[in-house]
């Protein structure tokens, strides 16, 4: 095994944006998906349990971690021309996806503009099938390379064998398995763009200058401009983002909700009616709710932020009290978004 890859006893507070306290006992920083199968092979050796992390933007640390964590920095951006319109953009798990998001964009090519600003690196992208303003990952998604630990050898992988769902795919569900090490998006030059969901929607008809230009360099301005205006940044307090998916209800559920809450705020979705779960919880009394360590962001009640020296149990509980209080008033329970890394996870 070659030593030079791996650190002992690394502090792990600044490889999550919710700034969460943690150790790795061993830690390694992947640049190349070469140095993956000796590292495995030693971590299993050693009876290691292994735990990868890109940007630690959609995790929870609950505690020090008892074996190996996996820095995935693989660097890689590629384009495939397929014809004047269409085009594969292929990206290493350790890209920024903002970044790449803003590349595509500059250049012209149209379906990552509603995923703009989201925090994280793309090997994360399809674990969440990251999604905001109607589009999700998965519209665009071509595929992607992972080593599959169950048979110790890099796959690729297609839309259909990730199994994407809302904010949902294979590698959630089976965390262990699967390391991503690249991802291939199918970009167009003339799709149609998606306009019509919530804010976005209302930014654009309220803006003429807007509609007469639509590139998807101006998209991906106009998202970036909405998220900056209630989404806090990590940098300055430390949150992961939306704490908690949009619920979904079937029909029937949504319509009778809307006849006991006339101020519902939900948009129509596959399975019936997809609920904004800020909004379910602002009704309940949290946003802007502070404790010592954590609470409440002041402006968007999906954000859960820490205000320093916290926990990880110490937000879990506020959001195990905020469920409670949502499922008693509306009947619906809130599913947590980030993953819980550590001994809760």
């Amino acid at each position: 095994m070659n030593q030079g890859v791996l650190e002992q006893g690394v502090d792990l507070q600044s490889h999550n944006t919710l700034r969460l306290p943690g150790q790795a006992r061993w830690f390694a920083r992947i640049t190349d998906p070469d140095l993956l199968p000796e590292l495995l092979e030693w971590a299993d050796s050693q009876q290691l349990p292994v735990q990868v992390l890109g940007g630690g933007s959609n995790v929870v640390l609950c505690s020090d971690i008892h074996g190996v964590v996996l820095g995935i920095a693989i660097r890689e951006c590629h384009w495939q021309v397929l014809d004047e319109d269409q085009a594969i953009l292929t990206l290493g798990a350790g890209e920024n996806w903002d970044t790449v998001v803003r590349y595509a964009a500059s250049i012209g090519y149209r379906g990552l503009e509603n995923l703009a600003l989201i925090p994280g690196t793309v090997g994360a992208a399809p674990i969440q099938n990251i999604g905001a303003y109607g589009r999700d990952l998965s519209d665009v998604f071509e595929s992607l390379d992972a080593w599959d630990r169950q048979q110790a050898r890099f796959r690729t992988l297609g839309p259909e064998e990730c199994n994407f769902g809302y904010r949902d795919s294979l590698f959630k569900r089976d965390p262990e398995r699967f390391i991503i090490v690249r991802v291939r998006v199918r970009l167009s030059r003339s799709a149609p763009f998606r306009l019509d969901y919530g804010e976005l929607a209302r930014e654009v008809a309220d803006h003429a200058d807007l509609q007469q230009e639509l590139t998807p360099e101006a998209i991906a301005d106009t998202v970036s401009r909405i998220r900056l205006a209630k989404l806090p940044d990590p940098a300055v307090l430390p949150n992961a983002g939306s704490f908690f998916k949009n619920p979904v209800v079937d029909q029937a559920t949504g319509e009778a909700l809307r006849q006991q809450f006339p101020g519902l705020v939900a948009h129509p979705d596959p399975g019936g009616l997809k609920l904004a779960a800020g909004w379910l919880i602002e009704q309940c009394g949290w946003k802007g709710h502070r404790e010592a360590h954590v609470g409440v962001h002041s402006k968007q009640a999906l954000v859960l932020i820490h205000h320093g020296n916290g926990t990880g149990a110490e937000l879990l509980a506020l959001a195990g009290r905020i469920r409670e209080d949502v499922r008693a008033r509306f009947g619906v329970t809130l599913e947590i978004e980030p993953r819980l890394i550590g001994n809760e996870g």
